[in-house]
């Protein structure tokens, strides 16, 4: 039996935004599902912010003042405006599944995954009155969990929305990207597939990079011979702590795009193979890989920016 857990929030805030949702429903409350808690909580005081997950995360939910009510069953979202499921990514495609029997009315549903191609595909099945929205926030921090989520995760960060079906044209987009916006993030829409090919390139290659490159270094070099490694090693591996956990559903989800990633990859890593005595195609890598670093200029996506 589903455990629902109330909660006693602080008063609302003098001047406070209407809410763009009256109740919203957040499966998942772990850094980014209780970092949109938080941001909900703080923007709209009078919003209702549903809670679903274990009861150990509940309750650290709860500390943080994160959620209005709460429990462990997807019955407690039949009466929220808009879902976000914030699970990884394949555990949110079976939850897609189940919307319809714990949703009876009419509802925006969306994600934060990092793929969506199997997101919008899963969707085509769900009744007409559940409409999705893919979602996927750029935004992270260094280490997991709703004890690490923030309000402030959001600020200034991209954050893509991928339409299917009516929802291109419906008021249903402008709504969430309303609510995006409010949030502190920059809304940006893009068809699934061309959000799959460039995240496959700008945010998985990077990831699988790190975790190789650490694990062949630290299997060469050893526990004594990393304590001689410089701060570079440590900057362009900052992202091999990520949690395979939720890497291997965005690796699964995301296949075809990202084995076209490593084969770039690779192809340009056996050029340098083939060429390390040819001062020429030395240079031509660096060159090009620093002209393309001064386009990424200052910013900064975060520890683990998904």
């Amino acid at each position: 039996m589903a455990r629902t857990i109330p909660v006693v929030q602080p008063g609302t805030t003098p001047g406070a935004l209407p809410p763009v949702f009256e109740r919203i429903g957040i499966v998942g409350l772990g850094l980014i599902g209780g970092s949109i808690a938080l941001a909900c909580r703080r923007t709209w005081p009078t919003c209702l912010v549903i809670g679903v997950d274990r009861n150990e995360v509940i309750e650290r939910a709860v500390v943080r003042h994160a959620i209005d009510v709460a429990a462990d069953d997807l019955g407690m979202l039949r009466e929220a405006q808009l879902v976000v499921l914030a699970a990884p990514v394949l555990q949110n495609v079976a939850l897609l599944a189940t919307l319809p029997e714990h949703v009876p009315g009419a509802a925006i549903v969306t994600d934060v995954g990092s793929t969506k191609r199997a997101m919008g595909a899963a969707a085509a099945a769900l009744p007409a009155r559940l409409r999705f929205i893919g979602g996927h926030p750029l935004a992270g921090a260094a280490r997991a969990g709703i004890d690490h989520a923030s309000p402030d995760i959001f600020q200034g960060r991209p954050w893509i929305l991928t339409p299917v079906g009516t929802a291109t044209t419906s008021g249903d987009l402008d709504g969430l990207v309303a609510w995006v916006r409010a949030l502190g993030a920059d809304p940006r829409v893009m068809p699934a597939d061309a959000h799959d090919r460039l995240m496959a390139f700008v945010s998985h290659l990077p990831q699988l990079t790190a975790s190789a490159l650490m694990r062949v270094i630290g299997e060469a070099a050893g526990g004594e011979g990393l304590a001689l490694a410089g701060r570079g090693l440590a900057d362009t591996t900052r992202l091999a702590s990520s949690p395979a956990s939720v890497w291997a559903d965005i690796c699964a989800s995301n296949a075809d795009e990202i084995g076209a990633a490593l084969d770039a990859l690779v192809a340009t890593l056996q050029e340098l193979r083939a060429h390390l005595h040819d001062p020429g195609t030395v240079e031509r890598v660096f060159a090009a890989a620093a002209a393309w670093r001064r386009h990424l200029g200052r910013q900064d996506p975060g520890p683990s920016d998904r």
